[in-house]
């Protein structure tokens, strides 16, 4: 049942705010894992202007369980006035390692026999 697994995204201004994010998400067992994507250049419209700014891609590893907590952990600690988040369910992918998501808490959560992800 690989659908209750989302991959979430997000864009962060630079290094320090997406490690933040990161680490407060995995920590707090809102996330099992997080990806830090740099080098991303977003191009948006934003009060009226055209920009085009570098950016940090958060690819959030979650469960539709823990997706409300998430958001809305992201959103109190988020430097931006309007964060992005975005959410699509998993409808497929390696059995143990969507066990390990759903079986993820906090740091040191778990039940220890789920398997560790690929680094």
């Amino acid at each position: 049942m690989p659908d209750d697994v989302l991959v979430c995204l997000s864009t962060c201004p630079g290094a320090e705010s997406a490690r933040a994010l990161a680490e407060t998400l995995v920590a707090e067992g809102l996330a099992a894992c997080v990806n830090q994507l740099p080098g991303a250049i977003s191009t948006y419209a934003w009060q009226g202007r055209l920009h085009s700014d570098p950016e940090v891609l958060l690819v959030i590893k979650t469960t539709t369980g823990r997706f409300e907590a998430l958001r809305e952990r992201l959103i109190a600690l988020h430097p931006y006035e309007v964060p992005e988040l975005v959410a699509l369910p998993v409808v497929d992918g390696h059995a143990p390692y969507l066990d390990w998501v759903r079986a993820h808490g906090a740091v040191g959560g778990g039940d220890g026999t789920a398997p560790s992800p690929a680094p």
